[in-house]
């Protein structure tokens, strides 16, 4: 009965989790916090998955998602901003 109850308070809280990292993603002004927020919800949907009993699921949305998704998000991040910074010198 305990269990019940704490396995549906920690899914309500990864799901909130999960949908604020989307919202924060889009709605950031800064890239770096868009980024931070990206990750937050990438990491919630991995506890999603943990709870499903999912393990393997949600080590390899952490290793691939977080692993090479975001490196590449960083370098198109660090590439755009060195053209814009080009662009206004």
């Amino acid at each position: 009965m305990m269990a019940d109850i704490l396995e549906h308070v920690a899914f309500a809280l990864f799901a909130l989790l999960s949908v604020a990292g989307a919202l924060g993603t889009i709605y950031s002004k800064r890239i770096a916090h868009s980024m931070f927020w990206l990750i937050v919800c990438f990491l919630a949907v991995a506890g999603v998955f943990i709870l499903a009993g999912a393990e393997l699921l949600a080590a390899i949305q952490i290793l691939v998602y977080l692993g090479s998704v975001m490196l590449v998000y960083a370098f198109g991040i660090m590439l755009a901003r060195r053209k814009i910074l080009e662009d206004v010198s």
